[in-house]
């Protein structure tokens, strides 16, 4: 157990197998955000780059398809990640995903491949 929360990535696919189909990139989305209560539920904080990267995409004029994507998408998880604690693996092939991966084993981060992995936050008093 720990005492301190966890700012944990949840990593998957995002863009990859969807061959630019909204629709499929909406339900990779949804697969991703499931995964967000089991990791508060252990008393952590979930975090995923595309919360971040696709608002700054369209503040841009862009979409995830848009080649302004591979400016953003990836360099948002890199940047997230130096402030995470975690990585959370879900299954799937994914580029990114894998990437995220690499960079968390780069900067000394533990990844986990299932929320059962992650250390339970010790229980107390909200400040």
């Amino acid at each position: 157990m720990t005492d301190k929360p966890m700012l944990v990535l949840i990593a998957g696919p995002y863009r990859s197998g969807t061959d630019g189909d909204p629709q499929a990139m909406a339900a990779n989305l949804a697969r991703l955000e499931a995964a967000a209560w089991p990791v508060f539920a252990t008393g952590h904080l979930p975090v995923i780059g595309e919360w971040i990267a696709l608002p700054v995409l369209r503040s841009a004029g862009a979409g995830p398809t848009d080649p302004l994507a591979d400016q953003v998408l990836h360099p948002t998880a890199d940047r997230l990640l130096a402030h995470c604690d975690a990585v959370l693996r879900l299954p799937g092939d994914s580029a990114g995903a894998d990437q995220d991966v690499a960079t968390a084993h780069r900067l000394g981060l533990p990844v986990y491949h299932d929320v059962a992995e992650i250390p339970r936050r010790t229980p107390q008093e909200t400040r």
